[in-house]
Parts: C-alpha cells; sequence; structure tokens
C-alpha cells in the first residue's frame, strides 16, 4: 500500500523539498506525500532515530529521502545542514516549515524562559531555516515556502507563548512574501486547528482529558487528519498555487466561526479524509 494523494502522479518529479519536524505528526505525513508525488524530500528534526524510522518508511514505500538531525533555533546548524542540501541537490524548490511545540499553561503560571523558548520554536526557528533557505538557494532560483501557524483567531488560552508565535507566523509570512516575490519566491501559511496526530498523545493531565471532547465543539462533528493538512500544503508548495502567496488557510472544521449564543447541533456528516497509508489514531483518541 502506498500513500494515496489526490494529486497527479509526479506532481514534484525531479524536485528537491525540505520538510522540518519529519520525524512524527504532521511532518511524517507531509514528508510521505511529498515523497510519494516524484520529489526528493528531506526531513530534518532532532532526534536521528525518528527521522532515520520516517526515511526507511519512505524508501520502503518507494520514495527518495534524506534527513539531517539539527535544532532549528541555532543558527549555525541552520546553515550548515541546508549548505549540505544545496550541495548535495544542486537547489531546493520547496519548504515545509513545520517544526515546532509546545505545552499547555496558564499565562500566570509561565515562565520567561518558557514563553521564549517556545517562541523560538514555533517561530524564529521557521525564521531562520527561511532565511538560510533563501539566500542559499531560492534567492537564486524562486521556490515555494509554507510556514506552519496554527488557530488561534479568538485568543489561545492555555497557549499563551503558542498562540503569540504563530500570530506572529502569520504575519512573517506576510512580509516574506511581499519582500521575497521578486525573487520568484512564494511564502504561504496554514493553520490547522485540532489534527488527530501522533501530537496529543505528549499532552497529560486536564489538557489530555479535554481531547476526545473537541470534535463537540467542531461544528463538521470531527478532528482533522494529518492527511487533511498535507494536502494543502501540497497545493500550496505547487504550480497550481503559482498565483498565491502571503495568505494563511485555515484548516479547522469550522470552530472558530461559532459563539455562545447558537447552540452546535451533533452531526456525522463530515467525512475525513484518509490518504496516509500508515496513519494512526492517537491513543488519546481511542487508537
Amino acid at each position: 500500500m502506498s500513500y494515496r494523494s489526490v494529486f497527479k502522479p509526479g506532481l514534484f518529479e525531479g524536485q528537491t523539498v525540505i520538510v522540518t519536524g519529519g520525524g512524527s505528526g504532521i511532518g511524517r505525513c507531509t514528508a510521505h506525500e511529498i515523497a510519494a508525488l516524484g520529489a526528493h524530500v528531506v526531513i530534518t528534526g532532532r532526534k536521528p532515530d525518528k527521522l532515520a524510522t520516517v526515511k526507511a518508511e519512505i524508501e520502503a514505500s518507494g520514495g527518495s529521502c534524506e534527513s539531517h538531525a539539527f535544532d532549528i533555533r541555532e543558527e549555525t546548524q541552520v546553515k550548515d545542514a541546508v549548505a549540505k542540501v544545496v550541495a548535495g541537490r544542486g537547489r531546493i524548490h520547496g519548504l515545509f516549515n513545520n517544526a515546532g511545540g509546545q505545552f499547555p499553561s496558564p499565562a500566570a503560571a509561565l515562565s520567561a524562559k518558557g514563553f521564549d523558548v517556545v517562541v523560538r520554536n514555533n517561530l524564529t526557528g521557521g525564521f531562520i531555516v527561511s532565511r538560510e533557505v533563501f539566500t542559499q538557494s531560492m534567492e537564486r532560483h524562486g521556490g515555494s515556502i509554507v510556514n506552519m501557524a496554527a488557530d488561534m483567531r479568538n485568543g489561545f488560552p492555555n497557549m499563551a507563548h503558542t498562540g503569540a508565535a504563530r500570530a506572529g507566523m502569520v504575519n512573517l509570512t506576510m512580509t516574506l512574501a511581499y519582500e521575497w516575490a521578486q525573487a520568484g519566491v512564494r511564502v504561504n501559511a496554514v493553520s490547522p486547528g485540532w489534527i488527530a496526530s501522533s501530537g496529543m498523545d505528549t499532552y497529560q493531565g486536564e489538557f489530555k482529558e479535554q481531547i476526545p471532547k473537541l470534535k463537540g465543539y467542531c461544528p463538521l462533528g470531527r478532528l482533522g487528519t494529518e492527511s487533511e493538512v498535507s494536502a494543502v500544503v501540497c497545493f500550496l508548495l505547487s504550480d497550481a498555487a503559482a498565483y498565491i502567496t502571503g495568505t494563511e488557510i485555515r484548516i479547522d472544521g469550522g470552530v472558530p466561526l461559532g459563539n455562545r449564543s447558537m447552540e452546535l447541533p451533533a452531526t456525522d456528516r463530515s467525512q475525513p479524509y484518509h490518504g496516509f497509508h500508515l496513519a494512526k489514531t492517537p491513543k488519546v483518541l481511542g487508537g
């Protein structure tokens, strides 16, 4: 069995695409789809063993993959890794700035260090990788960048650090799209809402207890799939999105649209798209 993409075979044939945070979750899924569509995918992350596992999965499915372990928050590590990719592949056609992470905490209990760590993880690191990919390759050859943001429309209670960082990433996306358009570079963002991904199993306590209840707050009556995020990323990386830049696509099931003045009726009419052949339901959702 292989990835069941909605896009035409060979869509990214001959291209090199970097996926940061490619060792798990949405990054792993997207790396699989990009490789299934013909690209040589470069997955990055901090844990070599996780990257090695995904690399082996992609190659077993017939895809082309390499991995580089580094911390996106460390400039020297990013510069060196991007230089190795350019030296080996000639150019970089696409970048999915997916890497990030956070932990739940009320704002009053957040230390400055904890706040800074999450902002560096979800905003600063993405900027560093984008800048290096641009200056070392895309400034001369063009390309497409897709940044990871999040559903933070009505604030982000218990996640003030990541809400601030993701909002910053949306603004950074618009700025880079304007500044880098003259080089033939498009920059867009995706903002997933509640996605049934492996990251859900990292949470504990009260936050974990709330996860199975989330679908009750979604107009579509369910959580999203990793494949539904990957499909949007692949579209934005593709030539079909050649006139789209500086925008943000929300993948959130309509959650931010509601208010407490209208009770949300239950529904099971929305059918999820499952393209990822290796997807697993998070344990917290019964997987």
